[in-house]
């Protein structure tokens, strides 16, 4: 490791916010700044604590259930996507609603769709209770089990075991879910994969680029929100490659200088729902004690971008 006389900051990249999460955002933004506020959002758009206090004062009033909404306004769904329950409950409200869904969790529900329609069980890896897994399961509830890790895997029960199929939400660790699926595997040899891998692009490269800086890092920080489902990985992703400690904060003022204690090398990254600022600001907070010296990781460069929902598309385009 590296000594306390050459300390430096070791910073992931690609790192922050993915193209999902930059839609998801960008679609209350724009929502707010064409139909004016509020503009009501069913659930936390994205999972962090700053975006939504900075909607919040910008206009956008944020509810856990659409029928808080009032009949007959806008209601915005987060990316985390919602059941199809939810776009019922919306039209018996006479809702108008802009879907800020991922497109690559609607992909999962498409699969969700498909394999129930062919009436197979489908095994979804995930985490109980994450507004994902919520969405997915109610695409198809009669033929979906949750397994949450490859813990979970011996109490899987299946109508036909030649008849599975494995999904998984789009934010996990990679290592986890592949443990996940061999194990299942093992109990379900003609376990159904999904026609494409379900885990975010996004997810994936920031666990890349710190599996590669972990082992040279002495502390790892994680900028995110504690119900960042993919923030919280990639702490335990620095743990398990090598880093001696590795924590998670929203803010620069969240570090205690405690952990510093005999730290040469720390490492910075940022969730997907994290915008750069944060991550500007936790360097500054380093630099200030002597981690002025930057390195950047970059593992792969990345290019996606989504469109915007079809509904804001449309308005935009007569306007």
């Amino acid at each position: 490791m590296t000594s306390t006389s050459q300390r430096r900051v070791l910073l992931a990249k690609p790192r922050g916010y993915c193209a999902g999460v930059d839609r998801a955002v960008q679609t209350v933004e724009i929502a707010l700044e064409k139909y004016g506020a509020p503009i009501y959002v069913r659930k936390q758009i994205v999972h962090n604590v700053h975006v939504v206090r900075t909607l919040e004062e910008r206009g956008a009033i944020f509810v856990d259930e659409t029928e808080e909404v009032p009949e007959g306004a806008i209601v915005v769904f987060s990316a985390h996507g919602v059941a199809p329950v939810v776009h019922e409950e919306a039209r018996g409200l006479s809702l108008r609603t802009i879907d800020a869904t991922c497109p690559l969790v609607t992909k999962v529900h498409k699969e969700a769709v498909r394999f129930a329609k062919d009436d197979f069980d489908i095994l979804l890896i995930g985490h109980e209770g994450h507004e994902e897994v919520i969405g997915t399961t109610g695409e198809a509830p009669d033929h979906i089990h949750l397994v949450d890790g490859p813990d979970d895997v011996a109490n899987v029960t299946v109508r036909d075991p030649e008849k599975v199929a494995w999904l998984s939400q789009t934010t996990l660790s990679v290592d986890e879910t592949i443990a996940t699926v061999e194990k299942l595997r093992e109990r379900f040899p003609k376990l159904m994969d999904p026609p494409s891998d379900d885990i975010c692009y996004a997810t994936q490269n920031r666990q890349v680029a710190v599996k590669q800086m972990a082992a040279r890092s002495d502390l790892v920080i994680v900028v995110g929100s504690t119900n960042s489902s993919n923030s919280v990985r990639l702490v335990e992703v620095a743990k398990e490659h090598g880093a001696d400690d590795a924590r998670l904060v929203d803010y620069p003022e969240q570090i205690d200088e405690a952990w510093l204690e005999g730290v040469g090398t720390v490492g910075v990254t940022s969730g997907a729902s994290v915008p750069e600022e944060l991550v500007s600001g936790v360097l500054a907070w380093l630099a200030e004690r002597g981690y002025g010296e930057v390195e950047e990781i970059e593992s792969v460069q990345e290019s996606m971008r989504f469109a915007l929902p079809h509904e804001l598309r449309k308005d935009l385009r007569s306007a």
